[in-house]
């Protein structure tokens, strides 16, 4: 992707998670999904079910790719107490996700990082486990 079609892609998603943040968003997103965190589809128990499928222990690490604000990932990482690494563009999104994980205390584990998937800043093998929601859609 060249750089002016990642700007476009980021100011894009960026629009698309300030629009989202007001309290009539947040409780349809409560009310569809389970909880008023996700900026994706998926539930809260199928965020479970990810949790128990991909086995996680403490000590290991999760990246969550095109984290937005950091869902599923955070709930993994709550369920299993793994170190969680969100990656994506649009800095508003980040934003949230770090809050988030600050509130939930996932944070002292986990980092934020502003980042495209296809050039990911990571050594290899250094995640146990990779999620994404939406991503690919």
């Amino acid at each position: 992707m060249d750089e002016a079609t990642e700007q476009a892609s980021s100011e894009a998603f960026a629009y698309k998670y300030r629009r989202l943040r007001t309290a009539v968003a947040r409780l349809v997103r409560s009310d569809t999904l389970g909880s008023p965190v996700p900026n994706g589809y998926t539930t809260v128990d199928q965020a479970d079910r990810i949790a128990r499928a991909i086995v996680l222990a403490p000590g290991d690490r999760l990246l969550d790719l095109g984290a937005g604000r950091g869902w599923p990932g955070s709930r993994i990482a709550a369920l299993s107490g793994c170190d969680l690494v969100t990656v994506d563009l649009p800095l508003t999104a980040l934003r949230e996700a770090r809050e988030h994980m600050r509130r939930r205390d996932i944070g002292r584990a986990g980092a934020v990082v502003c980042g495209d998937g296809a050039r990911l800043p990571f050594r290899d093998a250094c995640f146990q486990a990779v999620t994404h929601a939406d991503v690919l859609c």
